[in-house]
């Protein structure tokens, strides 16, 4: 079985729906929410970041030749469970940017009428951008782990 590339689209409708539900659930629910801290939104950073350096040697890994079961080359399991967290992590990172953007959405309108929204705002907007930098890091470690034989995906080229 062979996988395929992760689909744009299909990451769209994750952040369009995750938005949706999010903004819904802001604008019903906010007086009941607590303080959103930075750090909410700034944990999937490091998580991108490990999937990025991770991309890197693989990458390198595979430019060199060095797949096998040999002392100092990649295991190709260990190439297989990065493509799985690369696929897990692209769609964590969709729902995570759609679940923000909705919050957002509702919230920084807000931000002059209530306090609480302003003090918000720059939550949802790391924890946005931390949504968006672990989908980055996700492609990046999905496309570097094809092999270098892979079929292309251009239907006129096969």
């Amino acid at each position: 079985m062979q996988l395929k590339p992760t689909r744009i689209l299909d990451l769209v409708a994750n952040v369009v729906v995750a938005a949706v539900i999010a903004w819904i659930a802001t604008r019903m629910a906010y007086s009941n929410f607590p303080p959103i801290s930075v750090y909410a939104g700034a944990s999937l950073y490091p998580v991108a970041a490990i999937e990025v350096a991770l991309a890197f040697i693989i990458r390198s890994r595979i430019n060199e030749h060095q797949i096998g079961t040999g002392t100092h080359q990649l295991h190709p399991i260990t190439a297989a469970r990065a493509v799985a967290l690369a696929k897990a992590s692209v769609q964590v990172g969709s729902l995570a940017a759609g679940v923000w953007l909705g919050f957002l959405c509702w919230v920084f309108p807000q931000r002059g009428e209530l306090r609480a929204a302003a003090a918000d705002s720059p939550s949802a907007v790391v924890g946005l951008l931390a949504g968006v930098a672990l989908v980055a890091a996700a492609l990046w470690l999905e496309y570097c782990c094809r092999a270098p034989d892979d079929p292309s995906d251009d239907p006129a080229t096969t």
